[in-house]
C-alpha cells in the first residue's frame, strides 16, 4: 500500500509507521535534520518557493595545499537520481514526528526540478573556486546540501591526495589498497576518486563491478604462514596463479625469501613485494639480488603505509610500483577539503523573475553574492596562470559550451552542465574524467609537483 492509496482512505499520515510500508532504496534520508526543518518552516513561510541559487566553494584550501581535485561528481549524480521519498522513507519522518504532515505531503512528490552547472571530476580547483552551481526553488535546493557536500568533500579529498601521490611517484604506478583502513562504502568511493586521480589499479573488487577499476591482489602473510614454509607456499601460488604472480618475500628473511621465489618461479618471476623495514635499503639489496640470480625483469612492488613524502623519499630506489593505503583512503592528512554550500543569489516577493544576490557576513566566513562564472587564464605556453571568476547574467553561469566570451581569448570555462531541469545530461565514464584530470594537473605550474608547505600555485582572482 504506498502513500498515495492511504491518503485516498482518509487516514492521517501520523497513524502510518516504517511496518505498514515497504523499504525500497532512497538517498534522501542521507542527509541532516535541519534540512527537513528549513524546508517544512520555508513552505509555510512561502520562501521556499522563492528561486535560489546555491555554490559549493571551498574557502581555503586544507593548510599547506597547493591546488585540490574535484572527485565525487559521478557518484552525486546516482545518488542525486535516487533523492527520493518514497513510502519506507516518509514512514520514517511521519513514525518519528520529523516534519509536520504538510511537509510529509510536499516531500512525497518530490523531484529536483532545477538545474545544475559543476567543474568536471577530475578538474582542478582553488579557494574559491565555484565547483557546483545549483539552482531551484530554495525548498528544491535546500535538501541537498548535505549529501552533496558529504559526496563532494570525501571523494575530493581522496582525489587530492591520490593526485599528489601521483606526481610524487613520477612515471611508477600506484595501486589502491585501503579497503581495510576504512567504511567498507568509503573504500569503493575512495578506489573510484584514486583511480581519477591516475592510480592503475585497487584491491577493492566492488569498485571493480560499479565503476571499471581495474583490480589486482595475491597474497598475504598468513598465506605464507599457513604453509609449512615459505617454499611451499610459493610452489602453491606460482601453481594458481603463474609465474607473472608477485611473491610476497618479507615474511622471514627478505633475501633468503627473493632466492626462494626466483628458484621456484624461475627468472620470468613478475615481481616482488616488500612490506616492512627499510624500504629504502632494501629495495637496493633485492634490486641487486634478483639482477645476480638473472631476473633482471622481475618488478619490484613496496607497500606498508606509504604517503605522498615517503613515495618522493623513495624516487631514488629502483621501486617499479607503490601500494598505498591508510594514508590515501584518510586524504593524507586532510580527510575533507572544506567545501561548502552556501546561497549566493535568490528571488525577492516582488520581483520573483529577477536573482538578487545574497552574502553571509559571518567574522571569517564572508563568502561572495551573485551566480558565478569561472575560467582558468592560460599563458602562451598553455600553462594556468589564474582562476578567474565573476558574476553571472541571468541565463546561468558560464560553461563550456555556451559560446560566451568571459575572460581573454584561449581562457578554458570550467563549468559544465550536470542537471537541466531536472533531467541529468552531464553523466560520463570514468575514463573521461581520469583524462580531464591527467590535462588538467598538466597545464599547472611546475610548482605544483611539490610536497612541502606553500601556497595555491596559481592565485583566484574575481573579475
Amino acid at each position: 500500500m504506498t502513500f498515495a492509496s492511504l491518503l485516498a482512505t482518509g487516514r492521517s499520515l501520523r497513524t502510518i509507521t516504517s511496518a505498514t510500508v515497504e523499504r525500497v532504496e532512497s538517498s534522501a534520508l542521507l542527509t541532516d535534520h535541519y534540512e527537513l526543518t528549513m524546508v517544512q518552516a520555508a513552505l509555510r513561510s512561502g520562501a521556499g518557493h522563492r528561486r535560489g541559487v546555491f555554490e559549493v566553494f571551498a574557502r581555503r584550501l586544507p593548510d599547506g595545499r597547493r591546488y585540490a581535485v574535484v572527485g565525487g561528481t559521478g557518484r552525486f549524480l546516482d545518488v542525486l537520481e535516487r533523492f527520493r521519498f518514497d513510502d519506507a522513507t516518509l514512514a520514517v519522518l511521519d513514525e518519528h514526528e520529523i516534519v509536520d504532515e504538510a511537509t510529509l505531503q510536499w516531500l512525497a512528490s518530490y523531484r529536483f526540478s532545477g538545474s545544475i552547472w559543476g567543474y568536471g571530476e577530475g578538474e582542478c580547483f582553488f579557494a574559491g573556486s565555484p565547483i557546483l552551481t545549483v539552482e531551484s526553488t530554495f525548498a528544491e535546493a535546500v535538501l541537498l546540501e548535505t549529501l552533496t557536500l558529504s559526496v563532494l568533500n570525501h571523494d575530493s579529498a581522496i582525489a587530492s591526495a591520490a593526485s599528489r601521490m601521483i606526481a610524487a611517484a613520477g612515471s611508477r604506478p600506484c595501486i589502491e589498497m585501503g579497503s581495510r583502513r576504512t567504511h567498507e562504502e568509503a573504500a569503493v568511493a575512495a578506489a573510484r576518486a584514486a583511480y581519477i586521480a591516475g592510480f592503475a589499479t585497487t584491491s577493492n573488487l566492488e569498485a571493480r563491478r560499479r565503476y571499471s577499476v581495474p583490480t589486482g591482489g595475491t597474497s598475504a602473510h598468513a598465506f605464507t604462514m599457513v604453509h609449512d614454509g615459505e617454499r611451499e607456499a610459493f610452489t602453491a601460488q606460482v601453481a594458481s596463479l603463474g609465474t607473472s604472480t608477485t611473491l610476497l618475500v618479507d615474511t622471514y628473511d627478505v633475501l633468503e625469501g627473493v632466492r626462494a621465489a626466483v628458484e621456484i618461479a624461475g627468472r620470468e618471476l613478475g615481481a616482488v613485494r616488500l612490506d616492512s623495514g627499510d624500504l629504502l635499503a632494501q629495495a637496493h639489496e633485492v634490486r641487486a639480488l634478483l639482477d645476480e640470480l638473472g631476473a633482471v625483469n622481475t618488478r619490484i612492488v613496496v607497500t606498508s603505509d606509504l604517503d605522498e613524502y615517503q613515495i618522493a623519499a623513495l624516487a631514488a630506489a629502483p621501486v617499479d610500483t607503490y601500494g598505498v593505503g591508510t594514508a590515501l583512503v584518510t586524504g593524507s592528512g586532510a580527510p575533507t577539503v572544506g567545501l561548502v554550500y552556501k546561497l549566493v543569489a535568490r528571488s525577492s516577493a516582488d520581483r520573483p523573475e529577477q536573482l538578487v544576490p545574497v552574502v553571509k557576513r559571518s567574522v571569517g566566513k564572508v563568502n561572495r553574492g551573485g551566480r558565478k562564472w569561472a575560467v582558468r587564464t592560460r599563458d602562451g605556453q598553455g600553462i594556468a596562470v589564474r582562476e578567474l571568476i565573476g558574476v553571472a547574467g541571468a541565463a546561468g553561469p558560464a560553461t563550456a559550451s555556451d559560446g560566451a566570451d568571459y575572460g581573454s581569448p584561449g581562457d578554458r570555462p570550467l563549468l559544465h552542465p550536470l542537471v537541466i531541469d531536472g533531467e541529468v545530461v552531464g553523466r560520463e565514464p570514468i575514463s573521461a574524467a581520469r583524462a580531464r584530470h591527467a590535462a588538467s594537473f598538466a597545464e599547472l605550474p611546475a610548482t605544483a609537483h611539490q610536497l612541502s608547505w606553500g601556497e595555491p600555485v596559481i592565485p583566484t582572482i574575481y573579475a
